[in-house]
Formats: structure tokens, sequence, C-alpha cells
């Protein structure tokens, strides 16, 4: 197991209402580290602080005594259809986010030691014949460019402060995440193969995608880790394996093959971003840290999930 802070930490999370950082403040504060967050709305405890980062506004003091900064805030790439203008909110939101943040590290009498900012899978693009290490190279599509214009936004943070980007992959969980729309099709019997279902999916259970945050922002075991990291599965899974599971567990039909042009008509370029493209990612930077996977098999992530 990997060894965890020997004191606990003042951390500070942006995105903190979200389907990954409700869990992850929970865990945070159950492993008795200090935990603030930053909220739109008008704060209703004493470890909310309000900003405003569509209009670059938060206050640099929050900021002093963190030790770690987290930022996992964003528009939600699950909200469908990507119109034009909702693709710019995909990367305003991000981008815009986390200039926010890195100009209050600028302007702080003590930055933090570490900024954890949120990536994703979509940075590889479709890579069906690569296999993927932390540090593979940026793709090509929409959202590899979003996660690019992110990271490089991350990485602008000043001397001193240790970045780390969470290319996190799907993530399976209860309550949301990639399989939230899935659901409803496979209660309604039309659950199926999506394309091939051969493509590649960059799985993690939300249990590890917490458990994966943590360790890198807590732990002494990764505090030589900076750059990118993969946040998936150790054992890679196509789609087909997935969906196949989600219909097993809901105990309904898996019967048909949904093919690309049908799920291009319907999502638009989201099908090719998002349920189409293939990513072998491997989370080595992880392991080598001595991370261990609750989940290791897709099928069992999905179990847990329902």
């Amino acid at each position: 197991m990997a060894q965890l802070a020997e004191q606990p930490l003042s951390i500070l999370v942006a995105g903190a209402s979200g389907f990954i950082g409700t869990p992850l403040v929970r865990a945070l504060r159950d492993a008795g580290h200090h935990v603030t967050t930053l909220v739109r709305s008008e704060p209703h405890t004493a470890t909310e602080f309000r900003w405003s980062p569509s209009s670059r506004k938060l206050d640099p003091a929050i900021l002093d005594g963190a030790d770690v900064v987290i930022n996992l805030a964003g528009a939600n790439i699950g909200k469908l259809p990507w119109t034009e203008t909702y693709k710019q909110e995909i990367l305003r939101s991000r981008v815009s986010a986390t200039e926010t943040l890195v100009e209050a590290m600028r302007h702080a009498t003590i930055p933090p030691a570490l900024f954890l900012s949120g990536s994703a899978s979509g940075v590889y693009g479709d890579r069906p014949a690569d296999v993927l290490p932390d540090d593979a190279d940026a793709g090509t599509g929409f959202l590899a460019e979003v996660c690019t214009a992110w990271e490089a936004a991350a990485n602008a943070a000043p001397d001193g402060v240790r970045v780390v980007t969470l290319r996190t992959g799907i993530v399976v969980g209860t309550g949301g995440g990639a399989l939230a729309p899935l659901v409803p099709l496979t209660k309604a019997g039309l659950g199926g193969r999506l394309g091939t279902g051969g493509q590649h999916w960059p799985w993690i259970a939300l249990d590890d995608e917490v458990g994966a945050i943590v360790h890198l922002a807590t732990s002494p075991d990764a505090a030589g880790i900076s750059g990118p990291v993969n946040l998936a599965g150790p054992e890679p899974a196509v789609a087909d394996r997935i969906t196949r599971r989600v219909a097993e567990d809901l105990h309904r039909p898996y019967l048909f093959r949904i093919p690309e042009f049908a799920l291009r008509l319907v999502l638009q370029q989201a099908a090719d971003e998002m349920l189409l493209s293939s990513q072998q990612m491997v989370p080595t930077k992880l392991l080598e840290s001595g991370y261990t996977f609750r989940y290791t098999r897709a099928e069992d992530a999905v179990d847990a999930a329902f």
C-alpha cells in the first residue's frame, strides 16, 4: 500500500461538487486533511470560498497556507449535443478556471507546493494502434485541443509549484460519469455494441479515480511525480466488455449493434470523440509510485456501480 502523509495537509479543491469532486472531498476529509472548496454562489460554511472563474476573480489570500490545490472545474462534456456554442464553453470553462487559479498562485504570499489539475484521455485523440504511457504526445480532435490548452494553462503555474495533470479516463461509478447515458437505454432493452465494440475505453472505477487523486495529493510515495499522469485501470478493456456487462448487471438483453453512422447521426462529433475513439492508456506512474488499484478489471468496476 502507498504511504500516507504523516501530517494533515491543507487542500483547496475547485470543482468540489461534481461527480468526482464530491467523493474526493469526502475521502480527503475522512483521511484527516483540512479541505476548503471554491464555490460560485454565496458560501454557506467556513470552508467555502467564493470565486468567479468566468471573470477571473479569486482572492489570492484564499490560497495562502494551502499545501495542495486540486482543480476539477469545467463544463460537463456529457451534456449533449455539442453545439458550437457549448463546445466553446467546454474549452473556456476549463482554461479560464485554470488560469484563474494560476494567476492567484502568482500573487499568493506562499503559493501551494502542488497543483493537481484536470485533463482527460481525450488528449490522445483516436489512437487504436498505440499503447499510451503517461507522457505520450497529444493527438488530434476537439477534445485533444481542449486538453492541450487545459494542460498548458496549468503548466504556467509559478516556479516552485509542482504541477500534475490528471489525464482521466472513462470514470465508472454510480450516479453519473460515462455510464449515465447508457443506463436508460439499456434498461429500455436497447443496449448493444457501439460501433465495432473493439475500441479501447480507458476505464477507471470512481473509487480508484478518487483514490488515485488522494494518493497523488497526499502520499510521500508520489512526491516525485510531475507532468501528465494517466488515471486509467491497469487492465485494458474494449468498449464491448463494458457495455455488455452493463446489460448483464441490469438483467436486460444485449442484442443490437449500433453502427457508427447512427451514433454520428444522433451525437455528431461527440460520437467519434467520446464513444468510438480508442485509447489504450497505461497508468505507469501510478503503479510505479505504489498505488494499489481496488478494481483491476472493467467488469468488476461496472458491477460495483450497480
